[in-house]
C-alpha cells in the first residue's frame, strides 16, 4: 500500500507522508545486533516504542502490551512477523541503540516533514531528574533541544556529556542542524549560558542570527549595556509596549532596543574582555507585574547579531520562553519525562529523542483537542493514531 502524497486534516505532504518518511529514517540506523540472532528487526522495534508513546504509554511494560494488544494495526506498516518484543528485550534493545545515529536520524526525519527553514528557534537544557543512577555515580540525562518557537516543533537535540556543559552540547546541535542551510536567516535564541564568543561565532558560522541574554556571569558587558541605556538619547533608541493579562496578574514590558552599537567592536580593551562577533542590536526589556498583593519589576538585557526592531526583539524574547512552557513543561506534564526512571545503557537518551517524535506528530494534528487527549485517543483508537502517523489508506 503505497503511503505517499497523503493528507492529514488539511495538512499535505507533497511526496511523501511523515509515516513513509518515518519509516525510511529508522530504516537506516545502525542495528547492533548479529544479523542471525534478530527476531524483531530494528525499524519494528522502533515503530512500537514512537506509536506506543503516541498512544499514551509511558514505559516498557506499557508500550509492549499497546503492541500485542494493536498487532494487526502495527502490521498495516512492517510485518512482525514474530510479533511484538516484551518489555525486557524492549529495554535491552533501547539501551544498545546508538544514540548519535537515532538523534540524527530524528533531525533529518523532521527536515523532511517540515522543510521550510524556521525563522525563531529557541535552544535550551532540561534535565530527566529521574534518569540518574547513585550507586554508578551516574548524573542523570541533561538534553539541549532547539525548538522551532512559532512552528511549536522539534528540531533537534544534544545530550550533555557527564562532567561537561551545555556550551559544549550547544555547537554540536548547531552544526547537526545547519547542515545544507538548515538554520540560513534564523534568529537563534540562549539563555545567558551560551554568551561567549564560541557559541555565537558557531551560529554566524550557521548563517544564523544570536539572541543572547545578558545576565551576571557577565558583569562587565551587562554593566556597560545598562549605562548604555540610562544614558542614551531617545533619539538613539526605540521602544514598544506590551500588555499582558491572565493569571491574576497585569504585566506590562517595554522593550527598548539600540542599533548604534560600534562601541561594542574592536579590539578589546583588557585581556579577557567579551566580544561577539557581528553585534547589531542591544536590548533591553523592562517588565512591571501587578499581582494581587505585591508588585514586582525585573529589567533584563540581551544581545543580537540581527538588526532588531523592538517591535521583532519583543517577539523574540517573548517567544524564548515558548520552549519551557510548550515544550519541556508539556513533556513533563504529559509525557512523565521528569517520572522517567531509565537509568541504563543508552535508554534515557533515546527514549527522550522517541518523545520528541511522538511530540511532532501530535502537535501536526489539527484538530482542537490538547495533546494529553491526542495521546489518549491514539490509545483507544488505532484509526486517529494512524491519522496522528499521518497515514491514511486510499
Amino acid at each position: 500500500m503505497s503511503l505517499d502524497g497523503l493528507s492529514l486534516d488539511g495538512l499535505f505532504v507533497p511526496e511523501k507522508s511523515r509515516l513513509k518518511v518515518l519509516l525510511d529514517h529508522l530504516s537506516v540506523i545502525e542495528d547492533p545486533r548479529e544479523a542471525w540472532r534478530v527476531a524483531h528487526p530494528l525499524p519494528e522495534v522502533l515503530l512500537l516504542v514512537v506509536c506506543g508513546t503516541l498512544a499514551d504509554c509511558d514505559d516498557y511494560e506499557g508500550i509492549a502490551e499497546w503492541g500485542e494488544t494493536h498487532l494487526s494495526f502495527l502490521r498495516r506498516f512492517l510485518p512482525y512477523h514474530h510479533g511484538v518484543p516484551g518489555a525486557r528485550w524492549l529495554t535491552l534493545l533501547m539501551n544498545r541503540i546508538d544514540p548519535d545515529l537515532f538523534a540524527a536520524a530524528f533531525t533529518a526525519w523532521v527536515r523532511e516533514s517540515w522543510p521550510d527553514r524556521p525563522d525563531l528557534v529557541a535552544i535550551d537544557g532540561k534535565t530527566s531528574r529521574r534518569s540518574h543512577d547513585r550507586g554508578a555515580g551516574k548524573a542523570p540525562l541533561h538534553l539541549v533541544s532547539a525548538f522551532a518557537t512559532t512552528r511549536r516543533l522539534v528540531l533537534g537535540q544534544e545530550a550533555v556529556a557527564d562532567k561537561s556543559s551545555e556550551t559544549t552540547a550547544i555547537p554540536l546541535l548547531i552544526e547537526r542542524l545547519a547542515a545544507a542551510g538548515g538554520l540560513d536567516g534564523t534568529l537563534i535564541s540562549i539563555d545567558a549560558i551560551a554568551t561567549n564568543p564560541t557559541i555565537a561565532t558557531a551560529i554566524r558560522g550557521a548563517k544564523a542570527d544570536y539572541l543572547l541574554a545578558v545576565k551576571a556571569n557577565q558583569p562587565t558587558l551587562r554593566a556597560e549595556i545598562e549605562s548604555f541605556f540610562a544614558e542614551a538619547p531617545a533619539a538613539e533608541t526605540e521602544s514598544v509596549t506590551d500588555l499582558d493579562k491572565g493569571h491574576g496578574r497585569i504585566e506590562s514590558r517595554t522593550v527598548t532596543v539600540a542599533r548604534e552599537v560600534d562601541w561594542l567592536k574592536g579590539d578589546r580593551r583588557f585581556p579577557g574582555e567579551l566580544r561577539l562577533p557581528d553585534v547589531a542590536t542591544i536590548v533591553r526589556v523592562a517588565s512591571h507585574a501587578e499581582l494581587a498583593d505585591r508588585g514586582r519589576f525585573e529589567t533584563r538585557y540581551y544581545i543580537s547579531s540581527a538588526a532588531l526592531s523592538a517591535t521583532a526583539a519583543a517577539e523574540a524574547v517573548r517567544s524564548h520562553w515558548a520552549i519551557e512552557n510548550s515544550l519541556h513543561w508539556v513533556l513533563d506534564v504529559t509525557f512523565g519525562d521528569d517520572q522517567s526512571r531509565l537509568r541504563t545503557g543508552h535508554g534515557a537518551r533515546n527514549m527522550a529523542v522517541v518523545r520528541h517524535f511522538a511530540f511532532n506528530l501530535l502537535r501536526a494534528v489539527t484538530d482542537k483537542k490538547s495533546l494529553r487527549l491526542r495521546r489518549k485517543r491514539a490509545g483507544w483508537d488505532p484509526e486517529y493514531c494512524a491519522q496522528v502517523l499521518g497515514h491514511r489508506a486510499r
